[in-house]
């Protein structure tokens, strides 16, 4: 064979290995590309996050006194422990575990904390991150296994089923709220349906006001949830404040909230008396709604 036969074999040849050796890098950089990325992974320490809640509210002597407590929890510790054993012994969820690596994961109480702080504030899991040691996604997936648990564990007794007599006055209540009340009512019958609507209105607007009051999830927007869970976070909602009633139903007076409007949510809570409305507070209220 001729030195230029040889030399054009060569020349194939280092084209076909060059071909295949590129195709071969090809095939690595885009299964790179197309490989989905790690999340980056955050030490976030908490087991300090753990202690230092404990320190700051369970403590013997805690660094915050119990009337702080019950504003920022929105109930008293007692009550909040019995739901926090309660959820640990009953929901696996909210058992504390270990690792593979022999290490204890959140602990019951830095679930529910998040959860309720949730609720209480109505802001996203990102404000706890510094104190709890938890991030945005696990808070919303505490909030979610918080809710859950409450209703399967508690619904039953603090959440009754409606009966006929509720429906009809659910009906009642919306006739009052979507149709205007007589302003100059004339004769025994126009007075009492006057009467019987505004009672209707002030029972539904303060009952509203007050659970808004106690948890500022229910008034700010909720965007993030979906129907269900926005359904399950109402009946939470209820749920708890009928626990602390009953908690606190000798101790406390039901309708003053006041201590709960200490200017740590976005939009104010008071329940608004209908003699102290003006005209121009019922034309934003209307524009609100």
């Amino acid at each position: 064979m001729s030195s230029s036969s040889t030399d054009e074999v060569d020349k194939a040849l280092d084209e076909i290995v060059d071909q295949v050796v590129d195709n071969y890098i090809d095939a690595i950089v885009d299964g790179q590309a197309n490989k989905p990325r790690r999340r980056a992974y955050i030490e976030r320490d908490r087991e300090v996050g753990h202690n230092q809640l404990w320190n700051d509210y369970f403590t013997e002597n805690p660094t915050y006194p119990p009337e702080l407590f019950r504003r920022r929890f929105r109930m008293n510790k007692p009550l909040f422990l019995r739901i926090v054993e309660c959820l640990s012994s009953e929901v696996p969820y909210f058992q504390q575990r270990r690792n593979a690596h022999g290490r204890n994961g959140l602990s019951a109480l830095q679930k529910c904390t998040a959860a309720i702080r949730m609720l209480a504030y109505g802001q996203s899991g990102d404000t706890y991150d510094e104190y709890l040691r938890l991030g945005d996604s696990t808070s919303r997936l505490c909030l979610e296994n918080f809710t859950d648990a409450i209703i399967q564990l508690f619904g039953e007794e603090y959440l009754r089923k409606p009966t006929a007599e509720d429906l009809q006055r659910l009906l009642d209540v919306g006739e009052s709220t979507f149709i205007q009340s007589i302003p100059l009512p004339q004769g025994p019958k126009a007075e009492k349906f006057a009467e019987k609507q505004e009672s209707a209105r002030k029972d539904v607007e303060r009952a509203f006001g007050v659970l808004q009051s106690r948890f500022a999830i229910v008034k700010n927007p909720a965007l993030q949830w979906d129907k269900e869970k926005i359904g399950k976070i109402m009946r939470t909602c209820v749920i708890l404040h009928n626990m602390i009633v009953e908690n606190e139903r000798y101790r406390y007076a039901q309708i003053d909230t006041s201590e709960f409007e200490s200017g740590e949510s976005s939009r104010s809570s008071r329940v608004i008396r209908r003699e102290s409305i003006h005209v121009g507070d019922m034309l934003g209220m209307r524009s609100e709604v």
